[in-house]
């Protein structure tokens, strides 16, 4: 099987919409189709959506409710959770906390991280492990119930998609996700505003790049995501309440020696106030990312240097927060041996060809 790139005409209005409800209760025939849908986008596009995806409508706008709650209190109260003060990257991200992207060029947006919940004697986060431990929580009531129960229900999407994926790869089931058990998967809240100054409703406020994981869900209430065509344009996906936006990342990408394509894209300011939702999909801190042997054949040779999940999960962490960067300079950013190399994401070579 070898990679296909079809996007060059596609519109934003042609970004597929795929049902996957058929995926967890369909017969063998209906769920073999909807994940050759699901193959196909991932392929040629890198990006889809999907309807009837099983997190309830309700739970998604309570999260929604939790996040704006959270935001809406002091600075002071919301940095008592800064995420500078957490071992293992959890917490409140601060709109000066600013990755290193030279085209943010009116970056203003906070966020809230969070990840697999895991107890405090979790022998990775006793031994150091930067992207794996317990989670910070704020007082609020609900938040941790309703954030946590939308974690779980999002999480297992992940996995149903990266079920279909293998279906389509031709891979054993289980060749993604039993590489799934710990997963270093993120949840961020984001919460981006335009201030009263900012008059150009076209600049970006989240810079051009790859998600370093295996996909990405994002539930948005607001336009504004761009997502970089074939061709090097930048084209505007839509915005329903009702679906997910899928896309695949750095990690699917090499595993699959270039089938599935991890896409850049970007979000520019259109919106007084936007709030957004994007889970990672990731594989375990130790997983090995090198193409699957059966993806490299019929004379093809692997494209890709194996390398470990969590590694380069953390090396472009340091990109993009200030606090780890200056972490690692007072040599106490345990765990970030790939920190030493460049921050440059290899997935990322696309965007510097990239039009207005």
């Amino acid at each position: 099987m070898a990679a296909s790139l079809a996007f060059a005409s596609v519109q934003a209005d042609e970004l597929p919409l795929i049902d996957v409800g058929v995926l967890r209760h369909g017969s063998p025939a209906e769920i073999r189709r909807v994940a050759e849908r699901i193959g196909a986008a991932a392929r040629d596009i890198g990006f889809f959506r999907v309807r009837n995806h099983g997190v309830d409508p309700e739970l998604i706008l309570s999260t929604y409710r939790a996040a704006e709650e959270f935001f809406s209190r002091p600075e002071e109260q919301k940095l008592r959770l800064y995420i500078g003060h957490s071992p293992n990257h959890r917490g409140y991200v601060p709109f000066s906390e600013r990755g290193d992207y030279a085209d943010e060029v009116h970056r203003n947006y906070e966020a809230f991280d969070l990840g697999l919940d895991l107890p405090r004697d979790d022998p990775d986060f006793l031994a150091g492990n930067l992207v794996l431990g317990p989670n910070v929580w704020p007082e609020i009531a609900g938040f941790r119930t309703t954030v946590s129960h939308y974690y779980a229900k999002v999480a297992d999407l992940g996995q149903l998609i990266c079920s279909a994926l293998e279906l389509f790869l031709g891979l054993p089931k289980g060749a993604i996700t039993g590489n799934m058990t710990k997963p270093v998967s993120q949840l961020r809240l984001l919460h981006y505003v335009r201030p009263d100054v900012t008059t150009d409703h076209g600049s970006v406020n989240m810079g051009a790049h790859t998600d370093y994981e295996c996909l990405t869900l994002l539930h948005t209430r607001n336009e504004g995501l761009q997502v970089l065509a074939q061709d090097n344009r930048w084209i505007d996906v839509p915005v329903d309440h009702g679906v997910y936006v899928v896309n695949i990342g750095d990690m699917l990408e090499a595993w699959t020696n270039g089938i599935l394509r991890s896409t850049p894209h970007r979000v520019v300011n259109r919106s007084r106030e936007r709030f957004s939702i994007p889970y990672f999909v990731a594989a375990n801190h130790d997983t090995v990312i090198q193409p699957f042997p059966q993806l490299v054949q019929d004379g093809n040779c692997a494209k890709y240097e194996p390398f470990q999940a969590g590694a380069h999960l953390e090396r472009m962490l340091l990109r993009d927060f200030p606090y780890l960067r200056h972490r690692q300079r007072l040599g106490a950013a345990g765990g970030l041996e790939a920190a030493r190399m460049s921050y440059a994401n290899p997935f990322e070579t696309r965007i510097q060809r990239s039009t207005v």
